[in-house]
């Protein structure tokens, strides 16, 4: 049982040696991209709040069974707080999105959360506002809505609401997680235990109060649900917190812009759906946005 509450603070990564760890980081947000097919496609339709509970209790509670390692004193609170926001909450909220709204312009609401996150570190971790990442954040979610957003898109008021609430939560959670760090001999696995056991147990029972049970799940359906809980769920959101600990945070939030274009191109390799010159473009302007704040112009060499 690990005992510490020291908080360690890890050196930043130079510039130069970031690349592998920005790759590595980027493997999470490309595996969520994944998450529409498989839930379109395998899951049973009308229980996106059991399958997130599906994503994130089982693989939760099998990362805790393999670290042995249960939270310090002081950071049950901690996790439970960025298990809610980062899944117990965000999950809902992302749902309750794609239910109200057109999938284009919930992705591209999502796909705010870079600029939320520049934003929200200036005021939780008194960093200085980076205008480069702040403007290729904006740059991205232009990219994305070229890419999703199509003649057919409608705005409901409830689904924009939770939508951008679930950029704001999933930020905050981003940011947070960023500033208290993991405690000193904790492994990734078992950080990400503590989250994905703190979220799945938030959506427990909203998800059987609201949605119950689905009445028949089949062979492809279990391995839709293995395959968001041991790799969407467990290996991704340990790969995604291991690289927040060391990127810099906006940079790393920008990887997030993946998400939606990986939903795109699997919609186009698998589901034979097609992608017109300007959604190319916003393809091409999305990427550039991700790779472009990945670096950090001279004049903000001080502050990356």
């Amino acid at each position: 049982m690990t005992t510490s509450t020291k908080l360690p603070t890890p050196a930043p990564v130079p510039v130069a040696h970031r690349t592998l760890p920005t790759l590595t980081t980027a493997l999470a947000p490309a595996v969520w991209g994944t998450t529409y097919i498989v839930t379109t496609e395998l899951l049973p339709h009308g229980h996106p709040m059991f399958a997130g509970l599906m994503r994130a209790l089982p693989a939760g509670l099998l990362a805790l069974a393999i670290s042995r390692t249960l939270p310090p004193q002081g950071w049950w609170w901690r996790s439970a707080v960025l298990g809610t926001l980062n899944i117990g909450l965000f999950f809902p909220l992302l749902f309750l999105a794609a239910e109200r709204l057109p999938g284009g312009v919930a992705a591209t609401l999502g796909a705010t959360q870079p600029v939320v996150v520049a934003l929200l570190a200036v005021l939780v971790l008194s960093e200085r506002l980076s205008g480069w990442r702040l403007g290729w954040g904006i740059a991205g979610v232009v990219g994305v809505a070229l890419v999703v957003l199509g003649p057919s898109a409608a705005f409901d008021v409830t689904g924009l609401v939770a939508g951008l609430a679930g950029a704001l939560t999933m930020g905050l959670g981003v940011v947070l997680t960023k500033r208290w760090g993991r405690p000193e001999g904790v492994s990734a696995v078992g950080y990400a235990s503590w989250q994905l056991t703190a979220g799945g147990t938030v959506l427990l029972v909203p998800t059987f109060l609201v949605e119950g049970l689905p009445t028949q799940v089949d062979g492809g359906a279990v391995a839709g649900y293995v395959w968001l809980g041991l790799v969407g769920g467990l290996a991704a959101y340990t790969v995604w917190f291991t690289g927040l600990r060391t990127l810099p945070v906006t940079a790393t939030a920008l990887l997030g812009l993946l998400s939606p274009l990986v939903a795109a191109a699997l919609g186009a390799l698998v589901l034979g759906q097609t992608l017109d010159p300007l959604q190319l473009i916003g393809f091409a302007l999305a990427l550039a946005a991700l790779a472009a704040g990945q670096l950090t112009p001279p004049r903000e060499g001080a502050h990356s």
